[in-house]
């Protein structure tokens, strides 16, 4: 199974692009983040999305409106709502000491608000991206003020720099114990073929 949508090098889309150019990712939807380079932990995750092949996704992610986890409006005008959750991630990407935001890719698919939850399960669910479980939090916001008692997510651990991650306490597991975890996940992902 291939990325859902268009695959498009976070960087290249990015860099020097006005809102009105991003006009396909007006709406709400769903997207797949993939690596391509060489942070060695990642190595069997890049060997699956050599030439193009995006195979494999490291994070699965949506982009809903503004209250549709509560329910009701379905004829809500969404605007820009995919982009401004690929632009949050970027930013991310950007912010971490050791990743290079033209090392990723992402796909991405505009649907109907009422398809979003269930095709981000879905696809989660057949690829396993392990920024949605082994080095979970990429997806998190800044807690805000008063809210920083909660522990710094895994990916803040491995991929520090993200200025409102270091006012959270310590992960009780060390980067070492993170990445062995990862290192274990992924070789049962690479033994199984999945």
């Amino acid at each position: 199974m291939r990325s859902p949508g268009r695959v498009v090098s976070f960087s290249k889309y990015w860099r020097g692009r006005s809102s009105s150019s991003r006009r396909s990712l007006d709406g709400a939807g769903i997207h797949a983040i993939y690596y391509e380079e060489d942070f060695p932990p990642y190595k069997p995750i890049v060997e699956r999305n050599r030439d193009g092949r995006f195979e494999a996704p490291i994070y699965v992610g949506k982009a809903i409106p503004a209250g549709a986890r509560r329910g009701g409006g379905l004829d809500i005008t969404t605007g820009p709502i995919l982009f401004r959750r690929l632009n949050e991630h970027a930013q991310s990407i950007a912010q971490a000491e050791n990743l290079e935001l033209s090392d990723f890719s992402c796909g991405y698919l505009v649907v109907d608000d009422i398809w979003i939850p269930l095709g981000e399960s879905l696809l989660i669910e057949k690829f396993a991206p392990i920024w949605n479980s082994t080095v979970e939090g990429f997806g998190n916001h800044d807690p805000g003020s008063g809210r920083y008692n909660s522990q710094r997510p895994p990916w803040d651990v491995v991929h520090p720099g993200r200025p409102w991650a270091d006012r959270l306490r310590e992960n009780r597991r060390s980067r070492q114990e993170i990445l062995t975890a990862l290192s274990l996940r992924l070789s049962e992902v690479t033994e199984d073929g999945a």
